[in-house]
């Protein structure tokens, strides 16, 4: 499994042509270990199918392959004690490996296996998983419950945030940059609608895993000279909601604020996702607790994963995956001890056949 990860960490998969060449890699790998896969292609991007078992039940194994951009040393692994450094290292290579000789081992004996078990790597999470997870779902791979192996630090993420993300465009008065007065600046607008966003009652309420909702203005575009008023100005937002709020509530909220005060604004959809809500008493939620007893917590990822495209069914769906640290930063790692204790944990969770209490 060192030698897996160090490999896949070689392969500079922060580009379209990188991830496939990865998932290709990952298939091969797989293939000579005597596991039959299906390879699929969505606009370019590629993705695996693994299955194993029978039975009424399937469980599904979730890996991205592909990265955020790094620096040509970060694709040059190397072992301190009990990490591997290089990009990919934790999000998600590490996951991908540690599910990949997982499988492999069940594979040895899927005769025992109850249920059916389903192994998804694909290629395009970073930049928002349509083109992989979404469609392998659209196509039928869904199944009762979902793993994804993002790091968590063997902690079970029950629930994530929904997504709205928009663009708002303001519309002033343009005048001349020294009698401001005369004209109605744009810029000044944008930032009268952020400030009533954040009195907003709902952007406060909080659940069991939030403390309230993430509010995060990531871009603004106005104005091209010094002595002019802006008379447009285009803002665009991430709004990531708690669980108990839906993406139509929250589009109602700005909505309202707008009409109310900025009836000439106009407001552009980028991407939307509701959030991930799997509860406590999903039966293999509790068998995970059951295997992993005091090892594990419960928790509330406030990023976004490729669980949401496979909630959106029904399903029970959940990042759980090794420890690491520094993902998407210069000392990305992952640890080998983590990621061994990873594998044993989704071979006999794939095994699983006990009832577990309710936790």
């Amino acid at each position: 499994m060192i030698d897996l990860v160090q490999d896949l960490i070689r392969i500079p998969s922060d580009t379209q042509e990188g991830a496939n060449r990865a998932l290709e890699f990952s298939a091969k790998w797989l293939e000579d270990h005597g596991v039959e896969v299906t390879i699929l292609e969505n606009e370019g991007y590629k993705m695996l199918v693994a299955e194993l078992g029978q039975g009424d039940e399937t469980i599904i194994w979730n890996g991205h392959l592909d990265i955020v951009p790094g620096k040509k040393e970060q694709f040059e692994p190397y072992i301190e004690g009990d990490k591997i450094f290089g990009r990919g290292s934790a999000d998600m290579k590490g996951g991908c490996a540690a599910m990949m000789v997982a499988f492999v081992g069940i594979s040895k004996h899927a005769d025992r296996l109850t249920k059916k078990v389903q192994l998804h790597l694909v290629t395009d999470e970073e930049t928002g998983g349509s083109k992989t997870s979404k469609y392998l779902v659209q196509q039928g791979y869904t199944g009762d419950f979902v793993v994804c192996g993002e790091p968590t630090f063997l902690k079970i993420g029950l629930q994530a945030k929904g997504i709205s993300q928009f663009f708002i465009t303001f519309h002033g008065k343009g005048a001349h940059g020294s009698r401001p007065w005369e004209g109605d600046n744009a810029i000044l607008q944008s930032h009268r609608f952020h400030q009533l966003l954040l009195e907003q009652e709902w952007t406060k309420e909080s659940s069991e895993f939030y403390e309230h909702s993430s509010i995060n203005l990531a871009r603004i575009q106005a104005g091209d000279r010094f002595n002019m008023v802006p008379d447009t100005c285009e803002v665009g937002y991430d709004i990531r909601f708690i669980p108990g709020q839906t993406v139509e509530f929250v589009e109602e909220q700005l909505t309202a604020i707008l009409t109310e005060h900025f009836p000439n604004a106009e407001i552009r959809r980028r991407g939307i996702s509701p959030a991930v809500t799997t509860k406590r008493e999903d039966p293999r939620v509790m068998q995970l607790v059951d295997i992993m007893k005091d090892e594990t917590e419960i928790m509330g990822q406030h990023g976004s994963a490729d669980t949401r495209h496979y909630a959106v069914t029904g399903a029970g769906a959940i990042e759980f995956g090794p420890a690491g640290g520094d993902w998407h930063g210069p000392g990305e790692y992952v640890s080998i001890a983590s990621m061994e204790r990873y594998r044993d944990i989704l071979m006999e969770f794939a095994y699983y056949t006990g009832v577990a209490e309710q936790v």
